[in-house]
């Protein structure tokens, strides 16, 4: 599985489109939505799954209305959410050709939490088909969000989420290890124990540490030793901070704030600038209108000198709990 920050050949979305995942706001999400779009529509091609022509034409009239009118192909292929992250195929590349494959992991929205989810489980093999890639399919349970490779052999997870009995309860850390191992090609696996208060995925690596190039991890910090997230965050760099590479060598670690406590009827939202998304040209941050929006932003500016951070404000977009890399799914290049 090459690494997030490699070349691309599109990114992958499904229109958003179920009010259960934002209800109340669910008006204000497809501002943002376009917004994103908008910026990696001048990225790289964009693929978005719709469930049929009327919700293609709705697509249409918005992202016109935000200028959007090239480098976005749709696909009738119905899903039940928006999280392309998680029931989206993940895409690897072989020494073989065709070089892309699709990987179909099992899919059962975060441990059977939202059913129903059969319209979800069942995109991994008509993305692949539009492609012309062959597919392999895996009983196991995986999201997108619960992994992050460097390219380069190393993978990052959390105890809370593969381990979780409502994904895979027949399966030991060793088998699951073995899984990721044959199927993403990575041969060294490190474990963080868990994710960030309100996070519904169980602790998804996506919120929490990030691989930004080869052996390097932006982990999320909380300042505040008061705050609930405190501890579990400074328990997870702790581990990072003893890792050791292949050659033995330490990871490079660097620190990203957390934005404030974001509530919404008295739920508080996951929300966390590790959530930002690497394109080719732009990485998109999920900005809460405070402060850390610009140390978060110039933390990657420093990873990412030749691309453009883009902001984007997810408050709302958090109500559904998850951000712009929940969203999306690279297609690397092949």
């Amino acid at each position: 599985m090459p690494a997030e920050w490699e070349p691309h050949q599109a990114t992958w979305l499904s229109w958003p489109h179920n009010e259960a995942s934002w209800p109340g706001k669910f008006a204000s999400i497809w501002p943002a939505y376009t917004q994103a779009i908008a910026a990696l529509s001048r990225s790289e091609l964009v693929h978005i799954n719709v469930n049929d022509a009327a919700m293609e034409a709705q697509a249409r009239d918005l992202l016109g209305a935000a200028g959007v009118h090239t480098n976005v192909q749709f696909h009738h292929f119905p899903t039940n959410d928006a999280w392309c992250r998680d029931h989206g195929a993940i895409f690897v590349v072989r020494n073989e050709a065709p070089r892309l494959a699709a990987l179909d992991w099992n899919y059962n929205a975060w441990g059977g939490k939202y059913p129903p989810y059969d319209l979800d489980n069942a995109l991994p093999h008509q993305m692949a088909a539009q492609l012309a890639v062959p597919c392999f399919a895996n009983d196991m349970v995986l999201e997108g969000g619960s992994i992050d490779v460097d390219g380069q052999g190393l993978l990052l997870t959390s105890e809370q989420c593969l381990l979780n009995p409502n994904r895979n309860p027949d399966l030991d850390r060793d088998t699951i290890e073995a899984n990721l191992r044959h199927f993403l090609g990575v041969d060294q696996i490190y474990w963080l124990a868990q994710g960030i208060v309100g996070d519904d995925t169980d602790g998804h690596i996506d919120n929490i540490a990030r691989f930004v190039a080869p052996g390097v991890v932006v982990a999320a910090v909380e300042d505040d030793p008061h705050d609930e997230n405190y501890a579990p965050l400074q328990e997870n760099l702790a581990r990072l901070r003893s890792m050791r590479d292949r050659a033995g060598k330490p990871l490079t670690i660097l620190s990203i704030p957390m934005p404030p406590p974001i509530f919404y009827e008295d739920q508080r939202l996951p929300a966390s600038y590790a959530n930002f998304y690497i394109a080719n040209t732009v990485v998109l941050l999920p900005t809460y209108g405070h402060p850390n929006d610009q140390r978060a932003a110039a933390v990657l500016q420093q990873c990412f000198p030749e691309r453009t951070i883009v902001g984007i404000d997810a408050t709302d977009i958090a109500w559904g709990l998850g951000a712009w890399h929940c969203l999306s799914q690279q297609v690397p290049l092949g």
